[in-house]
């Protein structure tokens, strides 16, 4: 009877420490994170640009350069989007279109990374700041960096073309009055 206690309690000790072991997918998860943090990519969990969307998502952002901030768009899947919107490639479809049309310089990269990324990327986000992925993390970090020279590109081609003008910093009112 002791000995039945006693394998008890050591059981409730042990449950949950194996609870508190990453499981294969987290672990998984984190070496593609960490992989892409070493790439650039800041890895965040977000609300995603989805209409009806509840809870978070992982976004994995490629910074515009400051000077050369990217245009405003979102491109959604059409497994997630409605057949209102307007398509564009290979069963993606506007949610936001940019204001100007994309260059071919620009619109050709994205539209083979669009044909390449896996069924679980739902949302291509693009705004002042970043180019974002919202996706399910499905790939391995080894397959993962096989789309980071498109992103790349993806990147390059946009930077620059900014629906809003670059702000300018303030200027004074240097004017000097002249004495008469």
């Amino acid at each position: 009877m002791e000995w039945l206690i006693i394998v008890s309690i050591l059981m409730f000790v042990i449950a949950p420490v194996m609870w508190l072991k990453p499981s294969p997918r987290q672990k998984r998860q984190m070496a593609l994170r960490a992989s892409a943090a070493k790439h650039g990519v800041v890895v965040k969990v977000a609300k995603p640009p989805l209409h009806h969307f509840r809870g978070t998502m992982p976004a994995y952002r490629w910074p515009y350069p400051q000077q050369a901030p990217g245009p405003d768009f979102v491109l959604v899947r059409d497994s997630n989007a409605s057949d209102a919107l307007e398509p564009f490639h290979a069963g993606w479809r506007w949610r936001i279109a940019p204001l100007r049309p994309l260059p071919e310089a620009a619109r050709v990269p994205l539209q083979s990374l669009l044909e390449r990324l896996p069924q679980d990327a739902l949302v291509i986000e693009s705004d002042p700041h970043a180019l974002t992925l919202w996706w399910w993390e499905s790939q391995t970090a080894e397959r993962f960096t096989t789309y980071l020279t498109d992103m790349q590109k993806v990147k390059e081609a946009l930077s620059g073309l900014s629906d809003r003008p670059p702000g300018k910093p303030f200027e004074t009112d240097s004017k000097v009055v002249e004495e008469k």
